[in-house]
């Protein structure tokens, strides 16, 4: 009871910081109002190829019109994380004024810069620009057939050289802005000459009676690709249906064989008493774990994780977090996981001080390393290689001191500080048999009854159940499709956790039934043995997609296994935490001899 008052003033806390930090980054009304003719400036942010999302450069790597002294926009933590590079353009877009066919600058092209715009259209690269907080986006250029060759193809590669806004607004509030790559005006650069380019630009402005409240609600339904967006009904029908009949396997395994052996057990039959396999394991059962420091740690960990996905879900309920709002998606990741701390040292010192009164200084260690590391080194890869080939994902120093000072001076005391409540408030393991020193010995078992096995089922009936959302939620990761339904997330995640119980329950008791009593590790692996079939899923979608290069096989990669890593935890706990309370209900049902 202690344990849990501690658990639910802590996350109330964390969530109370975290929501007064996320608040003050979110938009009001109240600061994006002007008055006819006000400058509203328009940020250039980057461009890249429409098929590789983490490949971006920043927008004046291109030979576009520029300034001759560049002022980048002062950018936030979460969007340098991001990736975003803002600088001011030289479009110059007031409130409410029409403009048509203006000359933004003439320039002229070397072959050098030419050879670069025509990679940059070979490899359909987009731009992405900023006004008022709202991002817009335009292609670089075409690629055409050159239609007069019959004997050989031949493709001709065009600039557009002529950009169309198109805003609304309500009042004297911009509530929609888009930008269009005018087909008609456009420059051959297919050959590597010298040419003399005129680049222009129109704005129109029209009424609209849209809300400013709302103005970001269409950017949960359109992207840079169209989209047409639909609940999956075959997906929760598929989910329900596996859920159905893993319940009723369940159900007719307690109810026959498990309430039979009870009674067995309860009538004091020698003969049939010899039948039960799991009641005669009961002083093996309860055994503490192999390299309990790191067991201590798995728990700490997964913890962490589970909280701090519920708080993500909380604020995309909230409507905190939403596309386009840059980088407060990573900024939450990294602030939760800072703040969470608490909760992974409260975990790992809690669980192992049950055991042992020494130690659990390791388990505080382990839970601060056990994921971070793996991370760290994974962020390091990526950032080098970002840092190669000059990209915008790639960190800089600056922002890389933040990230280390943060985890040095907030998260790792407050990972102490939760050890310190974990090992103050401490108890007894409750175990309802007495444990025997000497550890019965393991009967032979099968292949089908072993570890892999059971891993390999669990995983693969759980991912057959959320299949479907997986690719969509892929497909909004690593591609241009919006998922913003936090509701569906939501349910398929429970969905997810009721499948990871009632597998590890039924598996823990066809493993004591076998009088196998070392079920804590395997009913970790059997748990998070779900992100293994997410991450080869995600293999699978990176082959079945159109990403290419070097750099974005690399960050596919690297996340999906950082993603998938985290998983691994929290349905590992979860896992362990039903068989857990299985066992404890089991053996506290049997008559001690």
């Amino acid at each position: 009871m202690a344990e849990m008052e501690v658990n639910i003033t802590s996350l109330f806390f964390l969530f109370t910081i975290f929501l007064f930090f996320a608040r003050s980054a979110s938009s009001s009304p109240y600061n994006h109002r002007y008055e006819p003719g006000d400058l509203v400036p328009l940020f250039v942010n980057k461009v890249g190829p429409v098929n590789n999302p983490s490949e971006t450069y920043q927008y004046y790597d291109l030979p576009f019109c520029r300034p001759d002294s560049i002022i980048w926009k002062k950018e936030s933590f979460g969007e340098v994380l991001n990736g975003d590079r803002l600088a001011i353009a030289l479009y110059e877009l007031n409130f409410m004024e029409q403009k048509t066919g203006t000359i933004l600058c003439s320039k002229k092209l070397n072959g050098y810069e030419v050879a670069k715009l025509r990679n940059a259209v070979f490899n359909d690269f987009y731009f992405q620009m900023y006004y008022d907080g709202l991002p817009l986006w335009g292609y670089v250029g075409k690629i055409e057939e050159d239609s007069r060759s019959l004997s050989e193809k031949r493709s001709k590669f065009f600039l557009f050289t002529h950009v169309q806004f198109d805003a609304l607004y309500n009042g004297n509030q911009i509530i929609e802005i888009c930008a269009f790559s005018d087909p008609n005006h456009i420059v051959d650069i297919t050959e590597d000459v010298d040419i003399n380019v005129k680049f222009t630009y129109s704005v129109s402005w029209n009424e609209t009676e849209d809300q400013f409240e709302t103005r970001m609600d269409k950017y949960s339904r359109a992207s840079l690709l169209p989209v047409h967006h639909q609940i999956h009904w075959f997906s929760f029908i598929n989910s329900v249906v596996i859920i159905v009949l893993l319940m009723g396997l369940l159900v007719l395994l307690f109810m026959r064989h498990l309430k039979n052996d009870l009674m067995k057990c309860s009538d004091g039959d020698e003969e049939e008493d010899k039948e039960v396999g799991w009641k005669y394991i009961h002083g093996d059962v309860f055994r503490f774990p192999r390299n309990m420091s790191l067991f201590s740690a798995v728990l700490g960990v997964g913890n962490q994780l589970l909280t701090m996905v519920f708080f993500l879900f909380v604020l995309a309920f909230l409507g905190v977090l939403y596309p386009y709002n840059r980088g407060l998606l990573f900024t939450s990741l990294i602030l939760l996981y800072t703040l969470t701390s608490v909760v992974a040292g409260y975990t790992a010192t809690s669980f192992h001080s049950q055991f042992s009164n020494t130690g659990w200084e390791r388990s505080v260690l382990l839970s601060g390393i056990l994921y971070v590391g793996p991370v760290s080194v994974t962020v390091f890869v990526l950032n080098t290689v970002a840092a190669s080939y000059g990209a915008t994902a790639a960190l800089p120093f600056g922002t890389i001191i933040v990230i280390i000072l943060i985890y040095t001076f907030l998260a790792v005391p407050l990972l102490a500080l939760g050890g310190i409540i974990g090992y103050r408030f401490r108890s007894e393991f409750q175990a309802p048999c007495a444990t025997k020193r000497v550890p019965r010995e393991i009967p032979p078992l099968t292949w089908y009854q072993k570890t892999p096995c059971q891993m390999f089922l669990v995983g693969l009936l759980s991912f057959s159940a959320i299949a479907l959302e997986l690719h969509h939620l892929y497909a909004s990761l690593w591609g241009y499709k919006i998922y913003t339904l936090p509701g569906i997330l939501f349910v398929m995640f429970v969905v997810l956790i009721m499948l990871t119980v009632m597998l590890s329950v039924g598996l823990t008791y066809i493993q004591l039934s076998l009088e196998n009593h070392e079920w804590w590790w395997r009913s970790i692996f059997c748990g998070g043995s779900t992100a293994i079939f997410m991450f080869a899923y995600g293999i699978y979608f990176y082959i079945r997609s159109n990403m290419s290069g070097f750099m974005q096989l690399v960050f596919f990669l690297g996340y999906n296994a950082v993603m998938c890593y985290g998983f691994f935890f929290i349905f590992g706990i979860i896992s362990f935490r039903a068989s857990l309370m299985f066992v404890r209900r089991i053996y506290h049902a049997v008559k001690s001899e």
